[in-house]
């Protein structure tokens, strides 16, 4: 039999009290449960695309190399070079994260190019030669909400990402060598046209840094600038120090002329014996070690059986290639306004002295002398060199048959010449080339209250040369040609990202992120 329940018992009974709480409850809920679960999904979405774009603008930071063409083909290597997919973003916009099309370094989009970045400024980039950092901002998405709209809150949310990278550049493993820009002679803080300058002569001279032309030496990763360590340095193949920034750096000003013996056996001269190297490594000299010394059996520079200028040697009297007086033997001349006297009469940009020759030396003297060739017509025929044969191209042609182009000379007094070593050892087939190497060059007089000091200098940019003569002391008084703390270089053009065999440099290049 049933019982049932009076009105004052079921107003007093408490079962399934739980069911209203739940009802009114649950929208708030469902509100927590949607807030979560969308903003997990909104914060995947947003990693995802910071991700991408962090990786877009490394991308796009590795090819600014200051060359024509830089900004194009960062925004290219962004956008092609990566594959990058969303998984969160449901607006129909496909999985691709995609950035703007735009050409150019002054793009307003997804690129934007500056020439430094601070933490308070950022400077546009004008042109390819500054476009030193990126900054990119991918394209929007909506991360579009499941449970959040239930409770009249929001449906979606739109989100972008931005980094900003820069390209960090390092030059490792060459000596640690710098020049004062010699266009500085004219206009301080000048540019360093290397396109332009290949071929040339560049007179450098160790002392004042704040001259144009003069050179010293970097502080190298090291820390080690001794003169022992600078002497390891210029004459070991395995330069000790690693690695020296393109941008900024240390100098170690000054003239140190000890260590001109450890440079001078790239040209297989031993001016101090055994002392001329230091020890921990070796200083073996070039493959063709072309100069205008001759020697009897010594391998020294002091006294009748060194390494010696020969009775005759080349010294034009007129800035022009010499049809009479050829010398007993001969090297890679420098250009024919810096042989003339000690000072040189090359008038580069203006200057009646410059350190910069204008790329003409004495070729049909230099083939004449070496090969019998007796005009420029029988050489160029013969070599298949151009008129205008730089230095360098002519020591690449002689080492592509060393046999019959590099071989001994008799000179007056029982001298003779080398073009191949007899006093060192030589470098290795493998072996960055003796003779190249890469030098930075600093706008010296733009930064002359730095130089004398101890602070960090900008530096202009790296150079390849070629060194053309051993640092040698030609000729005395008025009659002076060389001193022995020069090193005549000519240029090759500007250090790049490569090395071994064809320069000793090897050229590093690190995106990396900023922001």
């Amino acid at each position: 039999m049933r019982t049932r329940r009076s009105p004052s018992q079921f107003v007093a009974n408490q079962a399934g009290a739980v069911a209203p709480t739940y009802a009114i409850a649950l929208t708030a809920l469902v509100a927590i449960a949607g807030v979560g679960f969308d903003y997990g999904r909104m914060a995947s979405l947003d990693t995802e695309l910071q991700n991408a774009t962090d990786q877009a603008a490394l991308a796009a930071a590795s090819q600014l190399d200051g060359k024509a063409g830089a900004c194009d083909r960062a925004a290219n290597a962004a956008r092609t070079f990566l594959t990058n997919n969303t998984r969160f973003a449901n607006d129909a916009g496909g999985d691709a994260i995609t950035f703007a099309s735009e050409t150019g370094c002054d793009q307003t989009g997804s690129f934007r190019f500056y020439s430094k970045v601070t933490d308070t400024a950022k400077t546009p980039a004008t042109g390819v030669a500054d476009a030193h950092f990126v900054e990119v901002v991918s394209d929007a998405r909506f991360a579009r909400f499941a449970l959040t709209p239930i409770v009249s809150a929001f449906n979606s949310n739109l989100l972008r990402a931005f980094a900003i990278a820069g390209l960090g550049s390092s030059v490792c493993k060459v000596p640690p060598l710098f020049m004062c820009n010699p266009l500085e002679e004219t206009t301080i803080g000048a540019d360093f046209p290397t396109s332009s300058l290949i071929g040339a002569g560049i007179k450098l001279v160790a002392g004042n840094p704040t001259v144009p032309g003069n050179f010293g030496f970097l502080d190298t990763d090291g820390g080690d600038n001794s003169t022992p360590a600078l002497a390891k340095a210029l004459g070991w193949t395995n330069v000790p120090a690693d690695c020296s920034p393109i941008d900024e750096i240390g100098l170690k000003p000054g003239q140190r002329d000890v260590v001109f013996g450890a440079f001078n056996t790239r040209f297989d001269i031993d001016e101090n014996g055994n002392n001329t190297c230091p020890s921990g490594g070796s200083c073996p000299a070039a493959l063709n070690t072309r100069k205008d010394l001759v020697r009897k059996n010594q391998c020294g520079t002091n006294g009748n059986n060194g390494w010696q200028l020969p009775d005759t040697w080349y010294q034009p009297t007129a800035n022009a290639p010499i049809t009479s007086n050829y010398p007993d033997t001969m090297g890679y001349p420098r250009d024919i306004c810096h042989s003339v006297s000690f000072n040189g009469v090359c008038s580069y940009n203006g200057q009646a002295a410059s350190v910069i020759g204008d790329k003409v030396w004495d070729r049909d003297a230099y083939f004449r002398v070496n090969y019998g060739y007796t005009s420029a017509a029988a050489w160029q025929g013969a070599t298949g060199l151009p008129a205008n044969a730089t230095r360098s191209k002519v020591y690449d042609w002689e080492l592509a048959d060393p046999t019959n182009r590099l071989t001994e000379q008799n000179a007056p007094g029982g001298t003779k010449s080398y073009s191949q070593p007899v006093c060192r050892a030589p470098a290795s087939a493998s072996d960055p080339d003796r003779r190249r190497a890469s030098m930075a060059v600093v706008n010296c007089k733009d930064q002359a209250t730095k130089i004398s000091g101890n602070q960090k200098v900008t530096i202009l940019k790296y150079v390849d040369v070629f060194y053309v003569e051993p640092a040698f002391n030609r000729g005395n008084g008025a009659n002076k040609r060389t001193g022995d703390d020069q090193i005549y270089v000519e240029v090759v053009g500007d250090t790049d990202i490569g090395g071994g065999k064809e320069a000793q440099v090897i050229r590093r290049d690190v995106p990396y992120l900023i922001r």
